[in-house]
């Protein structure tokens, strides 16, 4: 049984009188460890897909199972947890808490969770990603790279079994980006979690070990073993 396993996703939006389809009978799985990139033009559905997958939103029809578990039918008093210990969530424009420090934005999951060693395992993640001499920084005083860092160890914090990223290094410059990618797997690596992440990145979806390109909402193409 896979990891996660979606089948025959379709999400229509309705606007005035008519109805808009933005993914159209999309299916994939996903096991532990493996790095998959959602790839496509802009508004070819890759953020849509990764908020189904994601349990963010729930699609119009088809299903998304987690370890055989159709999380649709699952309550939202029961998935809000389940996502905080089996998912991390990193994306393109970090939303960290601006009134937390960036230790305190990265322990936040784990203290959700009633971690006792929230904030031991913030600051070892902070030492890990050369942040240690910000922790007690505001969001607004950090820059694009040390958030999305910031942003990755609280993703990280319950060790999750699925991390998904939405374009996490499409506000960054090469170097940070390359930094954080480097980061992301590594840490994917060493939990043997699932890393689902969009791109618009050539070079990036390169190292997949699968590539799912998304055209006009549906599976155009899936190459295996990319790099």
């Amino acid at each position: 049984m896979p990891l996660l396993a979606a089948e025959n996703l379709t999400k229509t939006y309705s606007i005035d009188d008519r109805e808009l389809m933005v993914l159209n009978d999309v299916s994939m799985t996903a096991d532990k460890g493996q790095f998959i990139v959602i790839e496509g033009s802009s508004g070819s559905g890759k953020t849509t897909l990764l908020t189904l997958l994601s349990g963010l939103d729930h699609p119009t029809s088809g299903t998304v199972r987690i370890h055989g578990t159709d999380i649709a039918k699952v309550s939202e008093d029961a998935l809000a947890p389940l996502r905080n210990r089996s998912f991390g969530f990193v994306f393109q424009s970090f939303h960290l808490v601006p009134s937390l420090t960036a230790l305190e934005n990265v322990k936040f999951p784990a203290e959700l969770n009633r971690d006792k060693e929230a904030e031991a395992k913030a600051r070892d993640l902070l030492s890990r990603v050369g942040m240690t001499a910000r922790h007690a920084n505001f969001p607004h005083q950090l820059s694009g790279g040390e958030k999305q860092r910031i942003a990755i160890c609280r993703a990280l914090i319950n060790a999750p079994e699925i991390i998904f990223a939405d374009e996490p290094t499409g506000n960054l410059d090469s170097e940070n980006s390359a930094a954080i990618l480097h980061l992301l797997l590594e840490l994917r690596a060493e939990h043997d979690a699932a890393l689902i992440l969009v791109t618009h990145s050539p070079d990036i979806a390169q190292m997949a070990d699968l590539r799912i390109t998304l055209q006009d909402g549906r599976v155009a193409r899936k190459q295996k073993d990319a790099a």
